[in-house]
C-alpha cells in the first residue's frame, strides 16, 4: 500500500498576528503550491531525504545557497519530530498501534521563507500519511494542536494556531482563539466559511531570499505578557477587524474588505520594526491602487485588486524587484 498526502500553503487574510494572542483570524489555503508526503510499508523505518536535507554539494558556494535558502536543518527534522510527536500522542492516549515500519518521503514547492507556512504543511502531510498508516483518527481541533506541538514544544519554533488550523479544516476559516474557550476546552472556535463569493485575491512574493519581517519579533510576547497596553490593545483592534470582515465577505463588499487588510497592515507597522523590503512591496501594490497586508511573517503580501488592468500592472510592477504575483485558487 503506497500512502500519498497533501498539505497547502495558508495566506491570512486578517487579523494576523493575533492568532498567538488570544485573538480572532481569518485565513485560507490555496492550490498553486503543495507539499506531498508518500508513506509505504518497509522492513525498517526510514525517512528519505528531500533536496533541502542534502549534504552534498557541488562547490562551496552551492552550499551558501543552500543553507541561505533552506537554512541548516531543512524538512527531515520535522518528518522526525512529527512521527516522535505522533507516538507520543499514541502512548498519552492508549491507542495501540501496529507494529509494521514505513519509509516516508516529502516533497515541497512552497516557497521557503516567505510567511505562506511551508514547514506546518510538511508536518501536516506527514501527520495525515501516519494516520492512514496506522487507521489513527484525531479531531481536527486536536490534530491542529499537535501540529503546533511539532514545532513548537519539540523544536522550539515560535509558532500560532492559525496555520496549523487552516491546514488541517482547508478553506477558508474563521478562527476564534480566545482565551476563556482555549482554558475551557483546549482550543478555539473554528468556523469554515462559505461565502457567495470569493474577492479579487492576489498573493506576491518574493523568489531571492526573503526579508522576513519579524527576524527579532520586536519582542512582543513579553511585551503582550506583561501586559503592555500598545500591544495588548493591538492584538484586540486585529480580532476586531477580523469580525467585520467576516461580514464584509458574506455580503461581498471588497471595498470594505480592502480597508481593513490595509488597517491590519498599518497598525502591525507601528507595533513592529519592518524591514525595508517588506516595507517597499506593500507599497508598490499600494501605490497601483492595490490593498496589501502581510499573509504571514514577511516576504509577501496579500490584498484584493480592481480589474485585469491592475492586476497587471502589479505584475509588471513587481517584476524588477524578484516578485512573482499570482492568484490564490482556494483548496
Amino acid at each position: 500500500m503506497i500512502i500519498q498526502t497533501t498539505a497547502y500553503p495558508r495566506a491570512a487574510l486578517i487579523g494576523n498576528p493575533s492568532d498567538g494572542y488570544f485573538g480572532k483570524t481569518i485565513a485560507f489555503t490555496f492550490a498553486e503550491f503543495a507539499t506531498r508526503v508518500t508513506l509505504y510499508e518497509s522492513p525498517e523505518l526510514e525517512i528519505v531525504p528531500n533536496r533541502r536535507d542534502c549534504s552534498t554539494f557541488t562547490s562551496i558556494a552551492a552550499l551558501y545557497n543552500e543553507v541561505r535558502l533552506f537554512g541548516y536543518y531543512g524538512g527531515i527534522r520535522l518528518i522526525k519530530s512529527a512521527i516522535k510527536s505522533f507516538y507520543g500522542y499514541c502512548l498519552e492516549n492508549e491507542i495501540q498501534l501496529h507494529e509494521s515500519n514505513f519509509t516516508i518521503r516529502y516533497e515541497s514547492d512552497i516557497p521557503n521563507l516567505v510567511g505562506l507556512a511551508g514547514s506546518s504543511a510538511i508536518v501536516t502531510a506527514a501527520l495525515r500519511a501516519l494516520l492512514t498508516f496506522y487507521g489513527v483518527s484525531i479531531p481536527k481541533p486536536q490534530l491542529a494542536n499537535l501540529i503546533r506541538a511539532v514545532e513548537n514544544r519539540e523544536l522550539g519554533i515560535a509558532a500560532g494556531l492559525q496555520d496549523r488550523v487552516a491546514q488541517v479544516y482547508q478553506g477558508l476559516v474563521y478562527m476564534d482563539f480566545d482565551k476563556v474557550l482555549f482554558d475551557k476546552q483546549g482550543f478555539g472556535h473554528y468556523e469554515p466559511l462559505h461565502p457567495v463569493n470569493m474577492p479579487p485575491l492576489y498573493i506576491a512574493y518574493r523568489t531571492d531570499l526573503s526579508e522576513g519581517s519579524e527576524v527579532f519579533h520586536n519582542n512582543i510576547r513579553d511585551r503582550f505578557d506583561r501586559g503592555e497596553p500598545e500591544v495588548v490593545e493591538a492584538m484586540g483592534y486585529w480580532a476586531d477587524l477580523t469580525v467585520r470582515a467576516k461580514a464584509a465577505l458574506e455580503r461581498s463588499d471588497w471595498t470594505e474588505l480592502g480597508e481593513l487588510m490595509n488597517a491590519n497592515f498599518d497598525k502591525r507597522k507601528q507595533l513592529y520594526q519592518l524591514s525595508e523590503g517588506n516595507l517597499r512591496m506593500v507599497d508598490t501594490a499600494r501605490s497601483l491602487g492595490a490593498s496589501a497586508k502581510f499573509p504571514g511573517s514577511g516576504g509577501a503580501i496579500i490584498g484584493l485588486y480592481t480589474g485585469e488592468a491592475m492586476f497587471e500592472k502589479l505584475t509588471a510592477a513587481f517584476a524588477s524587484q524578484n516578485i512573482k504575483v499570482f492568484k490564490p485558487t482556494l483548496v
